[in-house]
């Protein structure tokens, strides 16, 4: 009873806030976050379902533009020196932050190169304690790293040249927060959020409603001169069945759905990834490349001891694994076609730098043969390899397993929690384990670190240990031009794909349903809810 008492008032204030002087209700945005949200202090921002809230309220300097652009949001423009180690930005002088009784009457103050230096800095505080707290380390020139040069003008120094730098920066962990509400909550500030955002909170019910209203003093207009946003709130639920949000999406109290459970892929899509019939005309399907590389990955530290005799060691026996599974047949039947086989690099599809001239791993049963025989195996019978995986992806472990044995690799399949696995892999201790790569931003960088033989795990799981690999790795970084980098890139993609220590299994798919009469509501390749130019008709 006081669950759904909380939940009318939450109900009221979305509807006080959004209503105009005419008493007409107004168009509000609904979804859903089955896993909850931790924060909405962007310093915590490290998963999917704190960065949708957090990019709603809070804006960075830069910005993509589509899947593969930069544009400038605080900033209007920037200068590059001619080393590379300094950025200079140009920031918009009519940005403010949201109203807040912090400020002098209550009113939001322009947002200034200060309060850039002081939300950069506070990333990497200690007492902070960020997640976020890496993305600066051994880039950022420690002393001169972030100055206000003026208050329209901020400039960044690095160590050396970095190429991803502008890429980082879009991250949500780079949002701008003004200090004086900081400080005045602490803490709290996660549950208290200030940003400069097209939306701004209005109340957070934890567990059971979360409201965000438009910021009618938002900077931003569009094409027509049309002040953004177009939507005049959001609202989220925290329902943690997805058989539930699934039946409030059917009776339309939800606008989209993230992803399709596998409960019920089967009633909406055909097996070529296609809406069925009944359902052509009451939902639309988005279907886009999404930064994100699932795969199982191998220890390949041969001086710990759990890899010292293991098969898994010999490259040729980790190839054979590689060629030994059929990608297509798996995407066909557990997947419903919404992901491609990964049969290229570990880099996926919808990066900039991504290229089929890459080569991965077909489906080669007689391959597969011919390399477990010059590994030795034409006798010997391999010691069972066991995988590691999460309850989700359980049957695609037992799929995948079955075909390993079919070509004489014996797996078998534990299935674990997620807190265990990855307690488990950051210690080094899951000979071959299943795993995911989600990009935080748009570069191949981003991917090839996770074997950056100078990374500790995260984000190295597999501890790979390649000079040749580590020297492209370096001078891709270095390298300023994009057509350069991208060549580097593949190149270093491709001797780790050679060696093996991971078995791509498909690049992802943005995968959303969403209601008919809803527009101007794009899918990315960062799956980031873009929510600013969405419509919502009646």
């Amino acid at each position: 009873m006081i669950y759904r008492l909380i939940l009318i008032i939450l109900t009221s204030l979305l509807f006080i806030a959004c209503t105009d002087k005419a008493g007409n209700n107004k168009k509000i945005f609904r979804y859903n976050e089955s896993t909850g949200i931790a924060s909405l202090d962007p310093a915590f921002s490290k998963n999917q379902s704190t960065m949708w809230p957090v990019h709603q309220l809070f804006n960075t300097l830069v910005e993509n533009e589509g899947d593969t652009k930069t544009k400038g949001s605080l900033a209007k423009s920037w200068d590059i020196s001619v080393d590379g180690t300094e950025y200079i930005f140009h920031l918009r002088d009519d940005v403010y932050f949201h109203d807040n009784d912090v400020f002098a009457g209550g009113k939001g103050r322009k947002m200034t190169a200060e309060d850039i230096v002081y939300s950069f800095r506070r990333i990497m505080d200690p007492k902070v304690a960020s997640p976020g707290f890496y993305i600066f380390n051994n880039v950022v020139d420690s002393a001169e790293g972030f100055k206000a040069i003026d208050d329209s003008t901020f400039r960044l120094k690095l160590i050396k040249p970095y190429a991803p730098i502008l890429q980082i920066l879009k991250m949500t962990y780079c949002s701008v927060v003004p200090k004086e509400v900081v400080e005045r909550h602490g803490s709290d500030f996660r549950s208290h959020p200030c940003g400069t955002g097209p939306f701004q909170f209005v109340a957070w019910e934890e567990g059971l409603g979360l409201i965000f209203k438009k910021n009618e003093n938002y900077f931003e207009k569009d094409s027509a001169g049309n002040r953004l946003p177009y939507l005049d709130g959001i609202k989220i639920t925290f329902n943690e069945s997805k058989a539930t949000e699934f039946l409030l999406f059917r009776q339309k109290q939800l606008d989209f759905l993230n992803d399709i459970d596998v409960s019920f892929k089967d009633e909406l899509l055909t097996l070529k990834g296609e809406l069925r019939d009944n359902w052509k005309d009451k939902v639309v399907l988005q279907i886009h490349p999404y930064l994100n590389t699932e795969y199982f990955g191998f220890l390949v530290d041969t001086t710990n001891e759990l890899i010292r005799n293991s098969p898994t060691r010999l490259k040729k026996l980790r190839q054979a694994m590689n060629y030994a599974i059929d990608r297509r047949k798996m995407i066909l039947y557990l997947r419903n076609s919404l992901s491609s086989p990964a049969e290229s690099g570990f880099v996926p599809e919808g990066m900039p730098s991504f290229d089929t001239s890459v080569k991965g791993y077909k489906y080669d049963p007689a391959k597969a043969k011919q390399l477990l025989s010059e590994a030795g195996f034409t006798s010997n019978k391999i010691a069972p390899i066991k995988l590691y995986t999460i309850p989700i992806y359980g049957e695609i472990g037992s799929y995948l397993a079955k075909q390993f044995e079919e070509a004489g690799i014996p797996v078998t399949v534990e299935v674990v929690l997620r807190s265990f696995l990855f307690e488990l892999t950051s210690n080094s201790r899951a000979p071959f384990f299943r795993g995911s790569w989600i990009a935080d931003y748009a570069d191949a960088f981003n991917y090839l670190s996770c074997f950056y033989s100078k990374n500790p795990a995260p984000p190295n799981y597999t501890r790979y240990n390649n000079p040749e690999f580590d020297n492209l790795f370096e001078k891709a970084v270095a390298e300023p031009n994009d057509s350069l980098r991208f060549i580097l890139y593949r190149k270093a993609d491709q001797v780790l794909i050679n060696d093996a220590p991971v078995i791509p299994l498909w690049y992802d798919r943005v995968i959303r349903l969403v209601q008919p009469n809803i527009s101007g509501f794009e899918p990315n390749n960062l799956n980031w809810l873009e929510l600013r130019y969405t419509l919502k008709s009646d």
